[in-house]
């Protein structure tokens, strides 16, 4: 019996060992072809460069205005997901409290609206957009990614706020708060592992987006970091080492984000089966 787990237990670490470098190997694709000149990058795909040159990263800070289109994705970024947050908790924290008719068709039309692909609603979604004056705007492209991500947040909060203690929003209201001074004081501190998950999973979701800003945003002064590196493939010629540098330099910022607060996607998704 104890040989038949030691073989299981091996076999295990065999595949999860090879899914890990499956995983890795087009990062470090990425990493170790940004160093390199295109020639080199052509003769020699997988092996490591003969000279290191950094002449790749400064052509992609350059090209891409990295300052300024980083801010751009900051903003865009940071503005969906606190609207996400604000409106998922809210909503789902309601949805969760008040049962009926009503309620339930409401949750049941939100969790539904996740199964509909994004490609389906595209050109409605550019037309809309372009009435309502937010094609092409930084500012507004988060009020798109609000309506987009929320329903997720709904079902996330709702399933994590539907068994919180009751006895501690009753004690507030008979102290004197009202309904949103005690939904911000009492009960979103209580929502802070699920908010931690829906965060990072919307920040990775968003920073790393480019379909939806390639159709809203034609200005290559509101472009993101994504987009503003698909400027390196051209009719005639693909910058390969540039493009690879504009990915890294991407991808730095989410990354470290990610490694800082990764245990937080665990402890909030597994706090809300147990909540729900």
């Amino acid at each position: 019996m104890k040989v038949k787990q030691n073989a299981v237990s091996m076999a295990t670490t065999a595949i999860l060992i090879i899914a890990a470098l499956y995983t890795v190997f087009p990062v470090y694709m990425a990493v170790v072809n940004s160093f390199k000149t295109q020639s080199e990058l052509y003769s020699s795909v997988l092996s490591f460069p003969s000279h290191i040159t950094l002449e790749n990263y400064r052509q992609a800070f350059i090209k891409m205005d990295f300052v300024r289109v980083t801010f751009n994705t900051l903003v865009i970024t940071v503005g969906s997901v606190a609207g996400i947050i604000l409106a998922g908790s809210l909503a789902g924290y309601k949805l969760a409290r008040v049962r009926g008719r009503v309620s339930s068709l409401l949750y049941i039309l939100f969790t539904a609206s996740m199964l509909v692909p994004f490609q389906s609603i595209m050109i409605p979604l550019v037309k809309i957009a372009k009435f309502f004056d937010l094609n092409g705007s930084v500012w507004g492209l988060p009020l798109i990614y609000i309506g987009l991500g929320v329903n997720m947040a709904i079902f996330l909060y709702y399933g994590f706020a539907k068994l919180l203690p009751k006895e501690l929003e009753e004690a507030a209201l008979v102290d004197g708060c009202n309904q949103f001074q005690m939904f911000f004081y009492i009960v979103f501190p209580l929502l802070k592992p699920i908010t931690a998950t829906i965060a990072i999973l919307d920040v990775l979701w968003i920073w790393n987006d480019f379909l939806l800003p390639l159709v809203m945003i034609s200005n290559v002064k509101n472009y993101t970091l994504i987009l503003a590196s698909n400027m390196f493939f051209g009719k005639y010629n693909v910058e390969w080492p540039n493009i690879l540098a504009a990915l890294v330099l991407t991808l730095i910022p989410v990354v470290i984000f990610y490694s800082l607060f990764q245990k937080n996607i665990i402890k909030g998704i597994t706090s809300g089966a147990v909540k729900g």
